[in-house]
Formats: C-alpha cells, structure tokens, sequence
C-alpha cells in the first residue's frame, strides 16, 4: 500500500485534524489542546463508537469496521460524497491482503482509439488509471506537451505521465497560469486511484518518485484531499499562441475501467478559440501526409522545437488581420526538457 501500514488511518487523522470544535458544535472547555483539530474521543463521541474502537481502527489494528459504523465516522468528520466514497475503499482495501501482482501496461481498446481519431478537431488525450497518456490526438499533443516525442504514448516504456510531468517537467509547470490549483486537482485523483488500487505497485513507485523529489506534492499529499478530475477551467500560456483558456473535461470510459478521456475546449468566438485555430493549423502542418491549409491574410511566422530533437523548424500561416490582435510569442529556440 502507498501510504504505509494504514492508508485508512492515515486518512480518518488527516481528516480529524481538519476539524475545529466549533466545526462540529462541540464547545473547547478542556485543557490546551496539543493536537490541531479534533481529539479521538471526541470524534468518538460524535461518532458513537468507543474510544478504544476509533483509536484501534486509525492505528490500523482494527480491520472490520461495519458500514453503519463507517457512515457514522463519515457523518461526524463531515465528509463529502467523494470523500464518503473513498472512506469506504480504504476500508474494503484495509480487509484485504494484497496479492502480489506483476503490472501489465494498460493498453488502449480499438473503440477508444476510434474515439480519439473523431475528435480531431479539439485537444484530447486518453489517459490510465496512473495518469499515464496511453495516446494523443496531434492538436492534444501540441497544446499540452508538444515539447514530448509525439509518439512516445506508444511505447509502455516510454510513456509520458501527466502527474509526474506537471511536478517534475518546466514546461508543463510553466504552461498553467494557476499551476497550484491545477496539481492540487491531480494529486486529489491520485488519492482516489490509490484507494481503488491500493495493491498496484506502479501506482506506488509514482507516488514514491513523486514525493522524493517534489516538496509540493509531499505537501499537497499529506493534506489528504480527495477530488476526481471531472471539469476545470484553466488559463494556459503556450510558448506558441500565448495565452489560451480551456476547459478540460474528463470523460471516464466505462469498457475500460480506469482510463479516461481529457478533452480541452474553447469557448465559441472567442481569441482562445481562434488561438486554438491557428495551433490546428500547425499540428496539422506537423503530420505526416496532411498539408497545412493554403495562407491568405497578414503572415505569421511560429518557430516550434521539434519533439524529436532535430534541429528546429519554421511553420509558416497567414491569419486574417483582426481588431486587437497581438503578435504571438516565439518558442525559445532548442527547448527541451
């Protein structure tokens, strides 16, 4: 298991420590307090179990707790739906012993791949349970690590992992705007990953790397949070069209349990959408066999770093002149990461 001998206990005190008295309508009459949040026996007391009972089941000793006992810690830590869920993982998981499992790499089902080739018109990427990018359509690939060897995702050896790129790669740190906000709500899916799969051992070496070398996520994962990736907003600052605001939307593909689909969207007439645009445009120039549409209007001229690492290369397009409009950042000639 990631968390040590118990993931569960780790997440009932963590959750015990968010609390204050008042949160809970109880009145701090007693001595100075010596622990942040509530105490055992008042989680207890709240939750009509012995104190004994609590203490044994946050120290891992105690591995049988019902579901009406569960509800009742649940509704006194004044847990949410997502969080109620991921309480009752842990503790099927804590009945539980691992077996010993060599990881198989996920593979991408034919009808998924099917999928990504119809949303060629927009960002997406298909993602596994590990947040490992198992494919990219070029446009998903331009906009949110076109820095990577595009055809990386085909290679289980060689595949990106968007957790581990967002804390450890510059590039993609650098891309969001609210960079915190959006690893918060990485390391929040992590949590809920772990406690559906408290027995894979690639899972763990992820989280194990991750909290070796980013001082970050050992803050944001000890704080225990559970939030699924399900829709955000996000300003983007791509070293291509500048400035990009996107929604990304998580599509969860019920014939293949724990993948997903992140598709990034625009809204409609907007300068994100016509960023977005001209970024199709070059993806699309990029592509083997495909021809970049015919230029008309002013010319632009985009320097992008070949993902390969060959030496640079120019695309070329002409956008239609336009009120407001910026001249658009040049990638800095040979980054890499």
């Amino acid at each position: 298991m990631v968390d040590g001998p118990s993931p569960l206990g780790d997440f009932l005190q963590a959750r015990r420590a968010r609390l204050r008295p008042e949160d809970v309508g109880l009145r701090d009459l007693g001595p100075r307090r010596r622990v942040a949040g509530l105490r055992r026996e008042e989680l207890a007391r709240l939750a009509g179990v012995s104190v004994s009972y609590y203490t044994r089941l946050e120290q891992g000793l105690s591995r049988g707790a019902s579901a009406e006992v569960l509800e009742a810690i649940a509704g006194a830590l004044l847990l949410d739906d997502h969080e109620r869920d991921h309480l009752e993982r842990l503790a099927g998981a804590s009945r539980r012993v691992p077996r010993a499992r060599r990881p198989r790499p996920e593979k991408l089902a034919d009808e998924t791949r099917d999928l990504l080739r119809s949303l060629d018109g927009v960002p997406a990427l298909v993602l596994g349970r590990r947040t490992d990018v198992l494919a990219w359509n070029p446009l998903g690939h331009a906009l949110l690590a076109g820095h990577v060897d595009p055809l990386s995702p085909e290679d289980p050896a060689r595949r990106p992992n968007m957790s581990r790129m967002l804390f450890l790669d510059p590039h993609c740190r650098e891309l969001y705007g609210d960079w915190r906000r959006k690893v918060r709500a990485v390391v929040g899916n992590l949590r809920i990953a772990v406690g559906r799969h408290p027995e894979d051992r690639l899972l763990a070496e992820l989280i194990g790397e991750l909290t070796m070398k980013s001082p970050e996520f050992v803050a944001l994962w000890g704080d225990h949070r559970v939030t699924p990736c399900d829709a955000a907003t996000y300003e983007l600052r791509h070293p291509v069209v500048g400035t990009v605001t996107v929604t990304q939307q998580t599509l969860v593909l019920a014939r293949s349990p724990g993948q997903s689909v992140v598709v990034c969207t625009t809204p409609a007439g907007s300068p994100s959408e016509a960023a977005m645009a001209l970024l199709r445009q070059a993806s699309a120039g990029d592509r083997p066999g495909r021809t970049a549409p015919p230029p008309h209007g002013d010319h632009f001229a985009a320097r992008l770093s070949s993902p390969c690492g060959q030496d640079d290369f120019v695309v070329s397009h002409r956008l239609e002149a336009g009120a407001g409009q910026r001249p658009l950042p040049r990638a800095s000639r040979g980054s890499r990461s």
